[in-house]
């Protein structure tokens, strides 16, 4: 399992610091949420802060794009530095021209599921993504508790990559630690958001790898 440590539960005082200790821990992405105070009902930080946080680690930022119109914005984010930028099904820009020009830039594009969004959603995009993200919380803030039942989503999507032979990755995020990690796992989860569990913790690299080693 790879995990990315998402920085909405690190100290906003010393981001850079706090990407560094994650760095150390083993963390094998980072996972940036970028919030607009539209599409979800808080608001984080953008593409500069990003681009300034981009030097403290050569680890994968995966940004998450929790906006309302991510097309207007993918060239923004990737000259800050992603990596990895993800963006919801539900929001304003078509699907297939945001995966489009996320690719264009040289970056990975997945498309993200809410929890009331089911998996066919997504199904006309599988072809073109490097990666689905699952909701296993409602989007917008940190420290909720994990949604059991998305993991019937989960095996679908796994079964339809399968099927159509596709190397995709499924990612989950929201309320996964020690006590979740393993139903995660069972139903096909290959990265874990992790947020508070790494963050809050006295130790984040035992956490890590005992997260890792699912």
């Amino acid at each position: 399992m790879l995990i990315a440590p998402s920085l909405l539960s690190c100290d906003f005082s010393k981001m850079g610091a706090e990407i560094e200790r994650m760095d150390r821990a083993g963390a094998d992405w980072m996972h940036l949420d970028v919030m607009d105070a539209h599409f979800v009902p808080n608001l984080t930080f953008g593409a500069p802060v990003i681009r300034w946080l981009r030097p403290f680690s050569k680890k994968p930022f995966d940004v998450h794009l929790m906006i309302s119109e991510p097309l207007r914005y993918i060239d923004d984010f990737a000259d800050a530095g992603a990596d990895i930028i993800t963006f919801h099904i539900e929001s304003d820009s078509d699907a297939a021209q945001t995966i489009a020009k996320i690719k264009s830039r040289g970056c990975k594009a997945g498309l993200v599921l809410k929890p009331k969004t089911p998996a066919c959603a997504v199904f006309p995009y599988l072809e073109n993504l490097d990666l689905v993200l699952v909701m296993t919380v409602e989007p917008g803030f940190g420290g909720q508790s994990f949604m059991a039942d998305m993991m019937p989503k989960v095996r679908e999507l796994k079964a339809e990559i399968q099927r159509r032979g596709l190397n995709v990755l499924i990612e989950a995020d929201g309320g996964i630690g020690d006590a979740t990690i393993a139903q995660a796992a069972e139903a096909g989860v290959d990265v874990s958001v992790a947020g508070t569990a790494v963050f809050k913790a006295e130790n984040p690299a035992e956490v890590i790898r005992r997260l890792q080693a699912y």
